[in-house]
């Protein structure tokens, strides 16, 4: 456990640091998602859901959550309430230059928004899904993929994977 919990300490801190390295919107380049998800703005200083790893992927993942998600999983609301804007940063990870055995966030592959919007959305569970790279969105069949895999994995928990990390 003491183990985990110094991986999960070197993971946000790295984190912290390279969160620069994903795209902040602006004004004049809002793109939106197929789905008409768009980059966030401020979604860099969105605080702390959990950290996450994806071995498949080769991946370490940060996921934060806005003013009204972190309220969510503080209070163990399901479901979320309309509003609830998550944030995935995703990295390939590489082994520490400096710490052996230890993983760290390497180059960063992409950043993941899922709104939720139980209107907007009734198609997709209440919630819409943005993928980008660089900034760019991510085409229709990669948007896609979203719901179902959600739907089939976390029905039960709102279609949201991430746990509050307390």
């Amino acid at each position: 456990m003491r183990r985990h919990a110094s991986t999960a300490v070197v993971l946000l801190a790295a984190a912290g640091i390279l969160f620069p390295a994903f795209p902040a919107a602006t004004a004049a380049d809002i793109v939106a998602a197929p789905t008409g998800v768009t980059i966030p703005k401020g979604y860099r200083n969105w605080q702390v859901v959990a950290p996450s790893q994806r071995d498949d992927k080769d991946e370490i993942r940060v996921i934060l959550g806005n003013d009204i998600a972190m309220k969510a999983f503080r209070t163990n609301r399901l479901p979320f309430p309309d509003g609830t804007i998550l944030a995935k940063l995703a990295w390939k990870r590489v082994k520490s230059a400096e710490f052996d055995k230890t993983f760290v966030p390497g180059e960063p592959q992409r950043v993941e928004f899922m709104v939720k919007d139980v209107r907007r959305y009734a198609g997709t569970g209440g919630w819409g899904f943005g993928r980008f790279v660089n900034g760019v969105p991510a085409d229709e069949k990669e948007h896609g993929a979203c719901f179902p895999c959600h739907e089939a994995n976390v029905k039960g928990h709102d279609l949201v994977f991430t746990r509050y990390a307390q």
